[in-house]
């Protein structure tokens, strides 16, 4: 260790807390060499110093807890997932300051949030849009924010998590599954979408046909796409950009609004009911920070992707698949 910032070095030996909190609470005045503070992350060491690091208890959170109700598919003391409805945002933003995942969490674990970067609250690892529903695990330790968000930085590449989405969109794919492999970034005309951009970041998106529906003049797809990367609404803008945009997707399928007019009244109905995107996290797998089991969870369509379902099912071309 000799010769080694003092950053670095603690946050080789430290297996819980992450370099950046390390330096933030250096930064604080909570370390010490043989008994003197020291405040400044790059300090080198020397042979046979004695470093103390003292975390203060977590401070409580910003955002207050507020008694929501929460659809909990599986909790520990390590971690919680739950299904997210369709309409409620992951946390507190300008315009969604309360009504959120992150206050109902709050709310929900209590004194068993043992404190995230130093704060009393649930360590969000992932985000889904308002609109779209399903699977999400939040942490509740240093220890399993910090495994899952390793996890989730790796995609599944090298390691085990798993994301399954199911989404609804227009037309009829080519092929019963493929890659977008498109880089994206923020749409230049419209700094609330994101677009397919030669210098955007990378983005793939793999997606498989699990059943196709139609009729004269229209056609759906059921697909089944999984993440490789987790780019900002990279499903929504990667399935509009090979020409099938979600089902419903105001943003990014507004040139598809008038094909509702093709559809017969029993899918019409459905379709102008949702008033979101037609995507659905449906499967979530990682593995568990502290036992090492690899979990898997699933979320069933929501109320009114199934009502889609269900009204899609007589117009099922099961031998186009």
């Amino acid at each position: 260790m000799a010769g080694g910032r003092l950053d670095a070095t603690l946050a080789r030996v430290h297996t819980v807390l992450s370099r950046s909190r390390i330096k933030d609470l250096i930064l604080g005045g909570a370390a010490s060499i043989d008994g003197k503070p020291v405040s400044e992350p790059k300090y080198r060491l020397m042979a046979g110093e004695t470093i103390t690091l003292l975390a203060p208890p977590p401070e409580d959170a910003e955002p207050l807890p507020q008694d929501i109700p929460l659809d909990i598919l599986y909790e520990d003391d390590q971690l919680i997932v739950v299904n997210k409805p369709v309409g409620m945002v992951v946390h507190p933003a300008p315009g969604s300051p309360d009504g959120t995942l992150v206050n109902a969490l709050l709310f929900h674990c209590g004194d068993s949030l043992v404190g995230i970067g130093g704060v009393k609250r649930p360590g969000i690892v992932h985000r889904l849009d308002r609109d779209t529903s399903g699977v999400m695990v939040a942490a509740k330790t240093e220890t399993a924010h910090k495994h899952l968000s390793e996890q989730f930085a790796d995609h599944g590449r090298t390691g085990p998590l798993h994301r399954a989405y199911i989404a609804f969109v227009w037309g009829s794919t080519e092929t019963a599954k493929g890659t977008v492999d498109a880089p994206l970034g923020r749409d230049q005309n419209n700094r609330l979408k994101q677009a397919v951009r030669r210098d955007g970041r990378e983005a793939i998106t793999h997606y498989f046909v699990e059943a196709r529906f139609g009729d004269e003049g229209w056609d759906m797809t059921r697909v089944q796409c999984h993440l490789e990367t987790g780019r900002t609404h990279q499903i929504r803008v990667h399935m509009a950009h090979i020409g099938h945009p979600l089902v419903a997707d105001a943003v990014y399928a507004s040139g598809y609004a008038t094909k509702i007019n093709r559809l017969p009244a029993d899918v019409a109905a459905p379709v102008q009911a949702l008033g979101r995107q037609a995507l659905h996290a449906a499967e979530l797998g990682f593995e568990h920070p502290v036992t090492g089991e690899e979990m898997l969870f699933e979320a069933p369509l929501p109320d009114d992707l199934q009502a889609l379902e269900d009204a899609l099912e007589g117009y099922d071309k099961a031998f186009a698949r």
